[in-house]
């Protein structure tokens, strides 16, 4: 299970580390991190980044067709590297950049516009009103008619199915003369 870790507590990390004193994994020892790379990896997005690296994501960013293409435009016209093109358009996650180009050798620009990554299972199902969710009087009355209609209807099914299986013909069937 993965802890979150507050931006302020981000910050602390950092701060110490740029006074000088402490490398990475005294940082860790020091704050409890259970990696020293959480540490590394936090200072290198504060130096690349800024602070605004530091703060939690409210969640998966969707960019557009063409901002994209723009980023792997800059970064085929200037050959930078990925984290160069990443710090330049403000993306802290330089292996997003390295997903679009792949996309985009594959499949062109409609490809891009595509989710990558396994497609959400939590299918919405439409909520009901109150008034669509609770049935009147004569809806349940005609609901339980209907439900003894067709227990009757399967009765009599498996009545007329053993009859047939017996060798009896249908005793309801006016064309065929009455034999019971």
């Amino acid at each position: 299970m993965s802890k979150k870790y507050s931006y302020e507590f981000k910050m602390r990390v950092v701060e110490d580390y740029f006074e000088g004193k402490l490398g990475y994994r005294a940082l860790a020892n020091k704050y409890q991190i259970s990696d020293k790379s959480l540490a590394k990896q936090w200072v290198n997005n504060y130096k690349n980044y800024g602070k605004n690296s530091l703060k939690p994501r409210k969640g998966k960013t969707k960019y557009p067709l063409d901002f994209k293409l723009n980023v792997l435009h800059y970064k085929q016209e200037t050959g930078a590297s990925y984290r160069e093109t990443a710090k330049k358009f403000g993306l802290n996650n330089p292996s997003l950049i390295a997903n679009w180009r792949r996309a985009y050798l594959e499949g062109g620009a409609n490809q891009l516009n595509n989710p990558i990554g396994r497609p959400s299972n939590m299918h919405k199902k439409p909520k009901l009103s109150k008034k669509s969710q609770k049935m009147n009087l004569s809806e349940k009355e005609e609901l339980e008619h209907l439900r003894q209609e067709v227990n009757y209807l399967k009765i009599e099914n498996l009545y007329l199915k053993k009859l047939k299986e017996l060798g009896l013909r249908d005793h309801r069937d006016p064309n065929k003369p009455n034999s019971l």
